[in-house]
C-alpha cells in the first residue's frame, strides 16, 4: 500500500462551479509530476479522487460539501423494470475492449454526442484535442470500450481498470438513439463487468443532490455514497 500523506496535492484558485451555478469550486489535483500509478490511482479512488486526462483530482470547496463520490457495488445490484428493459432493448449490442485511440469513428460520435446533449455545457463546443487530451490518454489501465450493432458504432464507454474497481470516466453514445438508453445501459454493463472481473465496485464520479443531470447515478441500487470519508451503502 502506498503512504498517500508522502504525495503532494496542489489546490487550484475558486473559480465558477460547473454544476452549481451559484457556487465558486476548488479543485484538489495530486502532483502532475507523480508518475500516474495504477495502486496510488486505486487508494485515492477510495477517499473519492477522480481521472480527466493525465490529472487526479477531487473537489475542495471551502463553502460546499453538495459533490459526493458514489460508487455501485459489483454485486447485488437490485434491477429496476426500468432497467430490465434496457437489458433486453440492448441484448443486441456487440462490446469490444480496445486501448485508447483516436479515430474519424469515435470522434464523429462524440462531437454528434456533445453537440447534442451538451451544447450548453463547458465541453462545447467540441474539438479534437479536447477530445485527445480527456479521453485519448496512453495508460495501461485506460479502455475503451465499444458497444456495436451489427457494426455500427452505438457508444464508448472510457473506462479505468484499477486493483478495486472500475471507474467509469466518460461514456458518449448517439444521441438519435435515445429509446437505447445507452448511458444508463453503458453503466449496467460495467457494473457485470467489473462482477465478472471480481472487482468490488463501479466508482461514478460524483452525485449532487440539487443537480438534474446528477439524478440518474441514484437509480442503480444499492449504491454507496463517500460521506464524512466513509463509504455509505443507500439501499
Amino acid at each position: 500500500m502506498t503512504s498517500l500523506a508522502r504525495l503532494k496535492f496542489y489546490a487550484t484558485q475558486p473559480h465558477a462551479c460547473s454544476y452549481l451555478p451559484d457556487e465558486q469550486a476548488t479543485t484538489l489535483f495530486l502532483d502532475p509530476s507523480q508518475p500516474m500509478d495504477v495502486q496510488v490511482y486505486a487508494e485515492l479512488s477510495e477517499i473519492g479522487f477522480r481521472r480527466s486526462g493525465d490529472h487526479l483530482y477531487r473537489p475542495h470547496c471551502q463553502r460546499c460539501t453538495a459533490c459526493i463520490p458514489a460508487r455501485i457495488p459489483a454485486t447485488g445490484l437490485q434491477l429496476s423494470r426500468q432497467q430490465k428493459r434496457i437489458l433486453k432493448r440492448n441484448a443486441d449490442l456487440k462490446v469490444r475492449e480496445v486501448r485508447p485511440m483516436f479515430t474519424d469513428e469515435y470522434y464523429s460520435l462524440y462531437v454528434n454526442y456533445i453537440e447534442k446533449r451538451h451544447a450548453d455545457g463547458d465541453m462545447y463546443p467540441p474539438s479534437r484535442d479536447q477530445f485527445n487530451t480527456f479521453l485519448v490518454r496512453d495508460l495501461p489501465f485506460s479502455r475503451f470500450y465499444e458497444f456495436r450493432l451489427e457494426g455500427r458504432l452505438l457508444a464508448v464507454a472510457v473506462t479505468d481498470v484499477l486493483p478495486n474497481g472500475l471507474s467509469a470516466v466518460y461514456t458518449f453514445f448517439d444521441p438519435d438513439e435515445e429509446r437505447r438508453s445507452l448511458g444508463r445501459y453503458a453503466i449496467l454493463w460495467q457494473v457485470g463487468e467489473a462482477a465478472r472481473r471480481g472487482l468490488k465496485a463501479v466508482y461514478l464520479g460524483y452525485w449532487i443532490k440539487n443537480c438534474r443531470k446528477m439524478n440518474y447515478k441514484t437509480e442503480y441500487r444499492p449504491i454507496e455514497l463517500l460521506v464524512n470519508q466513509r463509504w455509505v451503502t443507500l439501499s
